[in-house]
Parts: structure tokens; sequence; C-alpha cells
């Protein structure tokens, strides 16, 4: 249903959730930052200014969008969110945290899996501007972000 994938797509996600590392896809063995049997949670590897270490937390069985996803998949998926989101205020120290989770070319989905984000939010972060700049992350600095999460997560 609404589904707006190209008939040949190799989805980065699957990839990424299969631990397969190329080309195809941006996440990486290294950003994983929680994985269970349903759901995988990594550091994202674009970035927002001022919201750098923010996350995405994605299902293992492939769904385009919220849409289609299996209610079992969609109740985990924010039961984990709850749970990175506050290692993520512990963690980072941030004043808040914003999630968005898009659907169709029509709403910026550029992934076609369904995949929440998760961004640490600071007072006066000029977030909403900050997001037409999004800039491709070191892999190094990502590993920082991964280690204080999961640090609150054990």
């Amino acid at each position: 249903m609404f589904n707006r994938a190209p008939k040949d797509y190799k989805c980065p996600i699957c990839l990424g959730v299969k631990d397969i590392e190329s080309t195809d896809t941006l996440l990486k063995n290294n950003d994983l930052v929680y994985r269970d049997d349903l759901v995988s949670v990594y550091i994202n590897s674009f970035w927002i200014k001022t919201a750098e270490g923010h996350v995405i937390v994605v299902p293992n069985k492939h769904f385009e969008n919220l849409y289609e996803i299996e209610t079992e998949y969609l109740h985990r998926i924010m039961d984990i969110a709850q749970k990175v989101s506050i290692a993520m205020k512990k963690a980072y120290k941030c004043d808040g945290i914003t999630i968005r989770q898009n659907n169709e070319p029509a709403s910026m989905q550029h992934a076609f899996h369904y995949h929440l984000h998760i961004f640490p939010r600071y007072e006066g972060d000029k977030f909403e501007e900050n997001m037409k700049d999004k800039f491709l992350s070191d892999p190094k600095l990502r590993l920082k972000y991964k280690q204080k999460l999961s640090e609150y997560l054990k």
C-alpha cells in the first residue's frame, strides 16, 4: 500500500540490518547501538548541525512505511524509542528530544524502509533552520556517541 520505492530498489537499511557494509548503505556495523529480535538502533550517518549523534530506530524486517508496518514492530519501536530517548537525555545532557518519521517522498522520506529518527535538542539550537544543512558525519565521531548511549542502555 502506498509504496514508492522503485522496482529494483536495493534497501540500504535492510543491508545494514543484515550487517552488510557496502556502497549501497551508510549504516555501518560500528554505528549499531542496540539490536533485538525485532528492531535495531543506529547512530545515523547524516547529522544536523546542533543535533549530532541522532539515531534511527528501524524494524529488522522490511516495511516501507507507517501504512504497512505490523503493529508488533511498531510497538517495539516505540518502546525502544522511549528507552533510547531517556538514555540520550542522560548521555548527551540535552534539553529535550525530537522524534520524526517520514512517509513517502512528499514528507521527505529518502530511504524506503520505515525508520524513526530521534534527535537530541538544546535550547536555542535552531533545529528547524539547521534541518536544511544535513551532512555526512565522520564514523569516528559517531563511535563517541555510540559509546555514550551504550553505557546508558546496558
